[in-house]
């Protein structure tokens, strides 16, 4: 099995270390160019706003817990 390359993924190390609870959930749907990032599960949000640029932060109460961001692969 040939090594990746892993730096990408390594990038991600502090933004993942100051993640609320230190979890990160995510998927990617290619069909709908929509990935999903949940920081909480299971996740039940009660509330949700559109960004202007097409991200969906939900909540549980005050707190944040996913991320619906579209138009992923254009990022």
């Amino acid at each position: 099995m040939a090594i990746m390359d892993v730096q990408g993924y390594l990038n991600l190390v502090p933004t993942l270390r100051s993640l609320p609870g230190g979890y990160l959930w995510s998927s990617y749907d290619s069909q709908a160019d929509t990935l999903y990032v949940n920081f909480k599960k299971p996740a039940c949000a009660t509330d949700s706003e559109l960004t202007p640029d097409d991200i969906i932060v939900r909540y549980e109460g005050n707190e944040i817990i996913g991320l619906t961001i579209l138009h992923a692969s254009k990022r």
